[in-house]
């Protein structure tokens, strides 16, 4: 396998000048925020789904357009709201008088970037008509069923203070999300940088770097990344950790635990990995990779208690102590 890691590697390097350019571009609106980036990047070409969370003003819708401006692809923003209704989102039948017939009005849904913002003020039923299109990539109306183009990815947002309107979203939704996001306040001098670009009232102008059909090549590339059996091993403890803690002598956690990690779990934590590592230049990905990626990919996927809840303990809590207690390879 070496001299095929050591070509993949000189291949992603390569191929990391179009992601460096990206990221300048990203940059020119987005100041810090890198942890963000990074990881809507490694949704990017992980073609993983990503949730994210952050209270009003930290730029995470910003973050989503400008990614979108950056890239020569069909962007769509859909707000949600408390009366959207399925056919707003995926289209419907619209019956003609004239001849009798009923055709076909795609929806928003048929873009290559979709936002879901504020995706927790729509009613489940709603939120349900994404579950087709983000798993399977393609959408049902009436009979016929449609291809979404591809890439196709839904970057979503919500908002974790505000309870009142809001719909919690359906655990077989949030399952599809490939990673979670906590987006987290600025620091002083990022701060200061922020209000000096956007208190001059010009617009700044985001150019498209990228098309979607490299970002369809860098993901052929992200998916020859080698992960060895070991590492493979290693990411289905730490899964067999959230829904079997005692097995890994992590007793404390079982009355915590009311469900663990599915086995998209270990999919999406596999193809993050190798997302991470292309990201760091390398053709293979190592248990680093799954450590640091790990948290995003799991937060979202354990169900606590109310046991739990009662002590504070949190899902990020009960990773960590996985993370720290199963063996790494």
């Amino acid at each position: 396998m070496e001299p095929n890691i050591k070509e993949l590697s000189e291949q992603i390097k390569e191929a990391q000048k179009s992601i460096d350019i990206l990221c300048r571009e990203i940059g020119k609106v987005i100041v810090g925020q890198k942890y963000l980036m990074d990881r809507l990047i490694v949704g990017l070409l992980a073609d993983g789904h990503i949730l994210i969370e952050g209270v009003p003003g930290l730029a995470k819708t910003m973050s989503v357009r400008t990614l979108s401006q950056a890239i020569q692809a069909k962007f769509q923003r859909i707000q949600f709201t408390p009366d959207l209704l399925p056919a707003d989102l995926i289209g419907t039948l619209v019956y003609s008088p004239k001849d009798g017939s009923f055709s076909t009005k795609k929806g928003p849904i048929f873009a290559n970037i979709i936002l879901a913002d504020e995706i927790n003020r729509a009613p489940s039923k709603v939120q349900s008509a994404l579950l087709e299109a983000m798993q399977e990539h393609q959408v049902t109306i009436g009979e016929n069923t449609f291809k979404l183009p591809e890439p196709f990815l839904v970057l979503a947002t919500q908002n974790p203070i505000e309870q009142e309107g809001t719909y919690p979203l359906p655990e077989a939704q949030v399952d599809r999300f490939m990673m979670k996001l906590i987006v987290d306040y600025p620091n002083k001098n990022e701060e200061k940088e922020i209000l000096n670009r956007m208190s001059t009232g010009f617009p700044i102008e985001v150019s498209p770097v990228v098309d979607s059909q490299k970002i369809l090549e860098l993901r052929k590339l992200v998916n020859q990344i080698y992960i060895d059996e070991k590492v493979k091993d290693y990411i289905v403890d730490l899964v067999f950790a959230t829904r079997f803690p005692a097995q890994y002598k992590l007793e404390n956690l079982k009355p915590l635990i009311s469900y663990g990690a599915s086995p998209r779990a270990s999919i999406m934590l596999t193809v993050a990995a190798k997302a991470h590592a292309f990201l760091q230049g390398r053709g293979y990905a190592t248990p680093e990779d799954v450590k640091l990626i790990g948290n995003d990919v799991l937060r979202h996927r354990i169900l606590v208690t109310y046991e739990a809840e009662a002590e504070g303990m949190t899902s990020e809590k009960i990773i960590e102590q996985i993370f720290d207690q199963v063996e790494v390879p």
